[in-house]
């Protein structure tokens, strides 16, 4: 999402000659698959966590260009909205300590940034969605200085032909209805992303198994149950980002054409498979083409970048969603998972991320892998239970049946999890923290959206309105989130 392109619209000579391009990168990216040397020796990780701005009363604060010049560090970078930024951090390998080191860095980094910030009056929150947002917050301008975010708008409105419906309801009956002009309430989305690097012949493998995992790691992360003041669903934050960024009217929704944030509808047997269904069946958003020729970068023993191929792909959300990149000349492939909500803390990011390189690690390699024995329907069906349900939810897993999220974590999918850490050469320390944070999750069926909801009832029952419960419940999360305490072990008003 953050690289700038050229224009905010395009002519239809562009636009035809970047489908062009982008046809001639897939196919240069099948030869590749077939000829080329990818780097996976040392499979590399890595970790984006998308942050909130807010002020003093715990409104959004529309200040990143401000807070970001503050801050300055090149690790953190603009997000959509005016009140998002970003944290990039720098790709590792996960065995040894590596994690726990991590966790102090992370852990300082956001300290001195928040410093930082609070000296232009905003201060930085890591959470799904701010429950504090409103309608009327997207009536001012919003959206972040970058010609990336207003050319990825316009484009999704000129795909549509009109306004974005939002229709949310959650578990009591409370309900978001409305319209929006623009792609705003994507904005309110905040994720962690985590890719993890490997080999051509085994993506299909990885990307397979992340799908599998993904209704798990959902479930046990929400963090996301307020919209517009509305209590929703427990991760409201996966129906809002595929409402709010859906290019298709009625009709063509009526129709069965593919929404941009797609779960996908089938198990696949390559990374190709992925790539080749971007281009068969989503228009282009943007369409800026470079200079590059790669057929003639691959004869002359070069990696091409397939700029137009990665870009088409950036703008279709797969919640598992497959990476080609080039770095120092060698390129290679990645699944990068972006199910997980932002936050809590830096503890609880680090808790899901173990959980789900460990598992991912061994479903992904089992002799007879979950794929081959439940259903696509089944998966997808997980999903949006877990979305919807949360720590609550009951899921669908071979072999076990029906059963509630915390059993089905504690007796099969934790030992999994560390085993594959161990087998990542994860040290003994490393996975007994954050696993045993998740065992600890599972065990008070705690999570950020139970925490949310019950912190939020209790300041109703003691008599404040929704608005000035939330301001309430904020400002206890943003305590607990600067001292690392996981979220199972937060006190309640």
């Amino acid at each position: 999402m953050g690289e700038e392109v050229r224009s905010r619209s395009y002519t239809r000579e562009e636009r035809q000659r970047y489908r062009e391009k982008v046809r001639q990168d897939l196919d240069v990216f099948e030869l590749m698959l077939h000829r080329s040397s990818f780097e996976f020796d040392r499979p590399m990780t890595g970790l984006e966590i998308e942050l909130n701005l807010v002020d003093e009363h715990f409104e959004p604060s529309f200040h990143n260009a401000e807070v970001l010049a503050a801050i300055a560090d090149p690790g953190y970078q603009t997000e959509l909205a005016q009140y998002n930024i970003e944290l990039n951090v720098p790709p590792r390998p996960l065995p040894g300590r590596a994690a726990l080191e991590l966790e102090e860095e992370l852990r300082a980094s956001l300290n001195a940034a928040d410093a930082r910030a609070r000296e232009t009056g905003s201060r930085i929150m890591a959470i799904g969605i701010l429950p504090t947002l409103r309608p009327e917050h997207y009536e001012r301008e919003w959206i972040s200085a970058n010609n990336r975010y207003s050319a990825l708008n316009d484009s999704i409105f000129v795909a549509r032909g009109e306004d974005i419906r939002l229709d949310l309801e959650g578990p009591d009956g409370e309900r978001v209805d409305a319209y929006c002009d623009s792609i705003a309430p994507e904005s309110a989305c905040t994720s962690v992303q985590l890719h993890l690097q490997v080999a051509p012949t085994g993506f299909a493998a990885h990307w397979n198994a992340a799908q599998a995992l993904s209704a798990v790691q959902v479930a046990l992360a929400a963090n996301s149950p307020y919209f517009f003041g509305r209590r929703l669903h427990a991760e409201t934050r996966i129906a809002l980002f595929q409402q709010s960024t859906d290019t298709r009217p009625i009709e063509l929704k009526n129709q069965g054409v593919r929404p941009r944030v797609f779960f996908g509808e089938r198990w696949i047997t390559s990374i190709f498979d992925l790539f080749e269904e971007n281009v068969r069946y989503f228009p282009a958003l943007l369409a800026d083409c470079s200079d590059e020729d790669p057929a003639a970068e691959l004869a002359a023993g070069r990696a091409p970048r397939l700029a137009e191929l990665r870009l088409h792909n950036g703008t279709i959300y797969r919640w598992n969603r497959p990476i080609y990149d080039v770095v120092g000349g060698v390129p290679h492939l990645r699944v990068e998972n972006r199910v997980l909500p932002a936050g809590p803390t830096i503890a609880d990011v680090l808790a899901n991320a173990a959980f789900y390189y460990g598992a991912v690690r061994v479903l992904a390699r089992q002799e007879r892998p979950v794929w081959t024995r439940m259903s696509f329907a089944a998966c997808a069906e997980n999903f949006e239970r877990a979305a919807r349900d949360g720590i609550d939810a009951r899921l669908y897993w071979p072999g076990a049946g029906e059963l509630c999220v915390d059993e089905l974590v504690l007796r099969h999918l934790l030992p999994l999890a560390h085993q594959g850490l161990e087998e990542w050469g994860v040290a003994p320390e490393v996975r007994e923290r954050y696993l045993g944070i998740i065992e600890a999750r599972c065990v008070a069926g705690v999570n950020g959206a139970t925490w949310q909801t019950q912190a939020v009832q209790r300041l109703e029952a003691q008599g404040a309105d929704r608005p000035t419960a939330l301001r309430g419940m904020l400002a206890r999360y943003a305590r607990h989130m600067a001292r690392n305490e996981p979220v199972h072990t937060w006190p309640l008003p």
